[in-house]
């Protein structure tokens, strides 16, 4: 073992979620193995997950009822991407209720995830968090998701805004939100968003192979080609209101809301096939130039104060940051 592995394992009631994916997404262990039962129920006893559950409503919603967006970054939608990105347990009822309660009140009568629960809200970065978020905890076999996955699929294609059944429709986008295929979005100035992108690649390449529909496949061909159509390291994609890349690209951190990094561009691309593509040589040139001299990697992005429960300090050495930039890197057969 090494120090920086000893780390992410120690024993840390504050932050027991980094042993727990340590031990299942660096050294695979498997579900059953002792220390991973040991750390999963730790991490459901301690820290944030429960901090998080706590102040969930017995109807499954946090804060108030609805599609959960608003307010950030405590409502239904927040807390359940927080808790899948803590790798909370899927059979917990809680966690469950959290998803269930999305599925019923954040989806559009199209089958579309949506800020406001209408057509105008879908929006390319909330649907791919979603989808990732709910497919790690467990309800890919659920009607209400897949339907929801192939409609993003049909959005990302031009393939159509109704139902699946629906797709040979002619293709109709709204000026708000989701304004054109191929990432386009009405926040990034009507250019396609490279922040969405990455969210919808890194979701949709959690889909097993067998169970990708065609609109699914073009709709992962057409985030890697905008992924890949700058050198990822640069982050040079359409900007929409400005002439050069936003700095959150180059701060890593945790928890990955809508604001994304460079990081997460190799974790998707990792995902989806890609980790040993020379096209990311230079990108993880970066990520491994950000690392101390401990080998470890700083918190350079957080939410802190704005969650329900903090994690780590700001430009201190992160467990998570550590974690996250670990397993892109193994990902890729890249030893760090």
């Amino acid at each position: 073992m090494n120090p920086v592995m000893d780390w992410l394992l120690e024993e840390d009631l504050a932050n027991p979620s980094v042993r727990f994916l340590a031990l299942t997404n660096l050294l695979d262990r498997p579900a059953g193995d002792p220390e991973v039962q040991a750390a999963r129920q730790a991490m459901m006893e301690h820290g944030p997950v429960p901090a998080i559950l706590a102040a969930q409503d017995p109807a499954g919603f946090w804060e108030k009822p609805g599609p959960g967006y608003n307010p950030k970054y405590r409502s239904t939608v927040w807390s359940v991407i927080y808790l899948a990105q803590l790798g909370a347990d899927p059979a917990d009822p809680g966690v469950h209720a959290g998803g269930d309660y999305l599925l019923d009140h954040a989806v559009t009568a199209n089958g579309m995830f949506s800020i406001s629960g209408t057509p105008s809200g879908s929006i390319y970065c909330l649907a791919g968090n979603l989808v990732a978020a709910l497919l790690d905890l467990g309800f890919g076999d659920d009607k209400r998701l897949q339907q929801a996955i192939e409609q993003l699929a049909l959005y990302v294609t031009g393939g159509g805004n109704g139902s699946a059944a629906e797709a040979g429709q002619a293709v109709h986008y709204l000026k708000s939100g989701i304004c054109g295929p191929g990432f386009c979005c009405s926040a990034n100035n009507q250019l396609p968003c490279a922040w969405g992108a990455v969210k919808v690649l890194g979701a949709l390449a959690r889909l097993p192979r067998e169970k990708r529909s065609p609109a699914v496949q073009s709709a992962l061909a057409s985030a890697v080609d905008l992924m890949f159509s700058v050198d990822p390291s640069t982050a040079d994609y359409p900007a929409g209101y400005s002439d050069k890349p936003s700095r959150s690209w180059f701060q890593f951190g945790f928890p990955v809301f809508y604001v994304t990094d460079i990081l997460q561009i190799a974790e998707a691309l990792g995902e989806a096939g890609y980790g040993g593509d020379p096209r990311l040589d230079n990108t993880y040139d970066l990520i491994l130039e950000k690392r101390d001299p401990a080998g470890r990697w700083k918190m350079e992005y957080t939410y802190q104060g704005k969650t329900w429960a903090d994690v780590e300090q700001k430009k201190q050495p992160s467990k998570w940051v550590t974690l996250r930039a670990l397993r892109t890197l193994k990902t890729a057969g890249i030893e760090a």
